[in-house]
């Protein structure tokens, strides 16, 4: 039988270190495995949360029946978010999709990071909250294209199930979702989802005349993955949902869907 070679100091110092670091190693990855789960679990707590105020007092087609004064502009606001509104004055509206996880309230402040890594109540949450683009003004009427972003989480939540549209049997059956904000509810209807880079402008909110507002609607339209049997013209409003995508770049690409709104 042959002896087994003793180690050398510099060998045990050497085999001591490298037990360390992956002991280290596996550590920190466990760490981060459990702050993830403990974030989603957070997170799904919240939206459960949520949902229950929103739609504890009514069915959301009560949502039309009764206005109060509004604490946003001149507007009224539909009685259907005061709860909301009681416990975050930023919220302004809700969407929901069919067949997804996406049934959550729309933030907006002054900026387009607030929202980013925050909750409904405020708290840091890695997955944020659901927000409108500080350019739109919702009180104006002058709006053409509603802008909300979102991240996608791994666990299907936030704007992840947007994804599902890239599956033309369900970009069709899913034609059309609602949206509704603190003064009216919309019917949007599909027209276009694409996966693009930054450098495209289907984020742009101001026009100079309907011709340009009419030619980016074009080109998005050129851009969809599938065509939608609705007409889009100069004179609707849009509303564009913004979240990551990777396959085309990891931090400048974006998936988009896009809906025509039309007023219930």
């Amino acid at each position: 039988m042959k002896e087994r070679k003793k180690r050398t100091p510099q060998q045990k110092i050497i085999s001591g270190f490298i037990t360390t670091v992956c002991l280290a190693v596996f550590i920190y990855a466990s760490y981060g495995l459990i702050d993830a789960y403990f974030q989603y679990k957070k997170n799904d707590q919240v939206v459960k949360d949520v949902q229950e105020i929103f739609y504890q007092d009514s069915e959301k087609e009560d949502l039309t029946a009764s206005i109060q004064p509004s604490t946003k502009g001149t507007s009224t606001v539909r009685s259907g978010f005061e709860e909301l509104l009681k416990v975050n004055e930023d919220t302004v509206g809700w969407i929901t999709i069919e067949d997804t996880k996406i049934d959550y309230p729309i933030m907006q402040t002054d900026n387009n990071t607030d929202y980013l890594r925050t909750s409904f109540y405020g708290d840091d949450l890695l997955a944020g909250s659901l927000f409108l683009d500080y350019r739109n003004d919702l009180t104006s009427g002058e709006n053409r294209n509603l802008i909300v972003y979102g991240h996608r989480m791994k666990d299907g939540s936030m704007f992840e199930h947007l994804e599902k549209y890239l599956d033309e049997d369900f970009f069709h059956s899913h034609s059309s979702f609602t949206f509704d904000t603190l003064y009216e509810s919309y019917e949007a209807e599909v027209f276009a989802v694409y996966n693009t880079m930054i450098d495209f402008n289907y984020i742009q909110t101001d026009f100079q005349s309907d011709g340009e507002y009419g030619r980016l609607i074009d080109e998005m339209r050129e851009r969809s993955l599938y065509e939608a049997d609705i007409e889009v013209g100069e004179d609707d409003m849009i509303l564009t949902l913004s979240t990551c995508e990777y396959t085309l770049d990891p931090d400048d690409s974006r998936l988009v869907l896009q809906a025509k709104l039309s007023k219930k």
